[in-house]
């Protein structure tokens, strides 16, 4: 077993028949900060079953810690009442208190943190990093519900989303492993979809069924399932001996080579109304738990069929986008709501008049005259130019965060930069040009990752679109430790321009950066070509109406009249800020009405020292990650 400087706890033996009772004639084994080695070396057992080195925990000063299955054989964790098993090279968070089966059913120890680590005792004092010099913005004044201003380096902590600004704002999903304070608002997949669902249309790229029906227990009760993915033929043979009976997939038409079905989207209908998900998580286990991902969700109620509103942009944008898709239409009964086919024009019938986004979605095509500005790029370009924006994000700089790197050239990367820097500012000038910044992990931030190497097979860009010399310049690093993200590597796509914590717009987005999902002009700017199927949501101050407190799964009944919330807040002047921009001081005015986003990056960003190097996943790596891994796996 291999020690660090600080032990972080035990793995306390116990009896098989009362996991509640220690084994005496066992010796407890210490666990400290780094990797541990768990193996017949150090659990006194002769079975052949066990291996040297059978498995590794990987702990952290705050008491979390990573099991790694090193051997050939099954290893069970039991948290709570769920009892997990993991294959050989699986991994899995263990917590203080959760109980390991070396082999299932045989030798079991318990995880005991150390109460005498002052680290352990007070989670409010983690130290998260040696170098002063790298922690030099960490240090934020966030301002507490009482008014008061206390210095604090995660501010997520405080981040809480009232039940009427849910769809204002977007959430984190959860991690396993992280300290509690860093999932704060955060969701899981059984968070979202949850409730009397009558229909669900699930959009995807990864599609994990045997992970997903017992992840979120609520959809094998759905009598009607649309699954629309990217997978290949191979993978559908599997999805279709493992889905339920009443599934539906359905993969829609690439008609141009090398695109993909990559939008990441759910669209629940209940009694009540219909709600709408977009997000960018695969659906699989390592994306909902792993990872650094983003979620964002809004209920609409079905449209009064005596008295029909008028259609709106984010319905049209939907409608349009949807009818893209090209699913095979099938008729369902609805209890008390009568027989329907469900199509693209289906979702006509909710009244989405109060949606706080705007779409930005992608289909494959070539697109000209009116379908020019219809997507892509192109449609945040026209969405933006119909915009003004407060006078300090005159040549305010752009941020670009993604998890996999197109072929680009410097050609591109302006065109992208003009649909993205456009606008006017309140003085009806153009806001004219951002510079912007890319946020790519480092192989360093891989390896010191959760997942350690494993984490760089989710950032699948080659050397040859990484190593390009024009990129060098817009580089930065992912550091997210106002969040608690540093070591959860991102799979989160955003699109910002921002200035200091103020934020002009924001886009979550299943779009890396690449011209197969923002589209590319031709034919003197006359035609934009797009490969793949992308979905996201753009975030706008004038759009933001908080109060808006309709839900498809509580009772609150929805008030035909404008709540006094949202009669207020048209008066004021919204702003859009991060977690660690100051929202109660003279800052801000108190006519203005302040939305949070949990940018779960730092901005400004972090540019790239010397040393650092972009990760790039066809190349290797020999030094060691925490599981004692290099890169690609031998």
């Amino acid at each position: 077993m291999s020690f660090s400087h600080s032990q972080i706890g035990y793995l306390i033996p116990l009896n098989p028949n009362s996991e509640e009772k220690e084994k005496a004639s066992t010796p407890k084994l210490t666990i400290s900060d780094g990797t541990n080695i768990i193996g017949r070396n150090n659990v006194p057992v002769n079975d052949k079953r066990l291996s040297r080195k059978h498995l590794t925990i990987t702990a952290s000063a705050d008491g979390t810690a990573n099991l790694h299955v090193e051997g050939t054989n099954p290893v069970v964790v039991n948290s709570g009442n769920k009892r997990r098993k993991l294959n050989s090279k699986q991994t899995a968070a263990i917590f203080d208190g959760d109980v390991i089966e070396l082999i299932p059913g045989h030798y079991l120890f318990k995880y005991q943190v150390s109460q005498r680590s002052p680290k352990v005792a007070d989670n409010k004092h983690h130290e998260r990093g040696k170098n002063s010099a790298t922690q030099r913005h960490d240090k934020i004044a966030v301002t507490q519900k009482h008014g008061s201003s206390r210095s604090c380096e995660e501010p997520i902590r405080d981040f809480r989303v009232a039940d009427d600004q849910i769809p204002c704002t977007f959430r984190l999903l959860r991690v396993q492993g992280l300290p509690p304070w860093a999932n704060t608002s955060c969701v899981s997949i059984s968070d979202v979809i949850q409730g009397d669902i009558l229909v669900a249309v699930l959009s995807n790229y990864m599609v994990d069924v045997d992970w997903l029906v017992p992840a979120c227990p609520a959809l094998s009760k759905v009598p009607h399932v649309l699954v629309l993915h990217g997978e290949s033929d191979e993978r559908v043979a599997c999805i279709k001996r493992s889905k339920p009976k009443n599934w539906i997939l359905h993969k829609p038409p690439l008609p141009i080579s090398f695109g993909t079905h990559h939008s990441k989207a759910m669209f629940l209908v209940y009694p009540r109304g219909v709600r709408v998900i977009i997000h960018t998580a695969n659906l699989i286990y390592v994306d909902w738990n792993n990872k650094s991902q983003g979620l964002w969700m809004q209920d609409f109620p079905w449209k009064d069929q005596n008295s029909p509103s008028k259609g709106s942009r984010f319905e049209n944008d939907l409608v349009e986008y949807l009818s893209a898709l090209k699913w095979p239409e099938f008729s369902v009964n609805l209890p008390s709501l009568g027989n329907f086919s469900i199509c693209p024009s289906f979702f006509k019938k909710f009244d989405y008049s109060d949606a706080m986004v705007r779409l930005i979605a992608s289909v494959p095509g070539y697109h000209s005259g009116n379908g020019l500005k219809k997507w892509g790029h192109m449609k945040l370009r026209s969405v933006l130019q119909e915009c003004t924006f407060d006078k300090e994000f005159k040549k305010s700089p752009l941020v670009y965060q993604f998890s996999s790197l197109g072929s680009l050239d410097e050609k591109w990367m302006v065109e992208l930069a003009s649909s993205m820097s456009a606008g006017l500012s309140e003085d009806k000038v153009p806001l004219g040009m951002g510079e912007p910044q890319i946020i790519w992990p480092t192989v360093e931030e891989v390896r010191c990752s959760i997942e350690g190497y494993a984490a760089g097979s989710a950032i699948p860009s080659p050397m040859k679109n990484v190593e390009k010399a024009f990129l060098k310049k817009y580089w930065a690093k992912w550091k997210a430790n106002h969040t608690g993200r540093t070591r959860a590597m991102p799979h989160i796509k955003t699109f910002a321009r921002y200035n200091n914590q103020n934020l002009a717009w924001f886009c979550l987005t299943s779009s890396n950066l690449s011209k197969a999902a923002w589209g590319a002009l031709q034919k003197n700017n006359s035609q934009l070509m797009i490969r793949s199927y992308e979905l996201g949501v753009l975030f706008l101050p004038s759009l933001l109406k908080p109060g808006c407190g309709f839900s498809c799964t509580s009772n609150v009944k929805q008030s035909k009249d404008k709540s006094p919330a949202q009669e207020t807040s048209k008066m004021k002047k919204t702003k859009l800020v991060t977690l660690t921009a100051p929202t109660r001081d003279t800052t801000h005015s108190s006519s203005e009405v302040i939305i949070q986003l949990p940018v779960p990056y730092e901005l400004p960003p972090l540019p790239y020292s010397s040393e650092d190097v972009p990760w790039s996943w066809d190349r290797r790596y020999f030094k060691k990650d925490d599981y004692g891994q290099v890169w690609p796996r031998m």
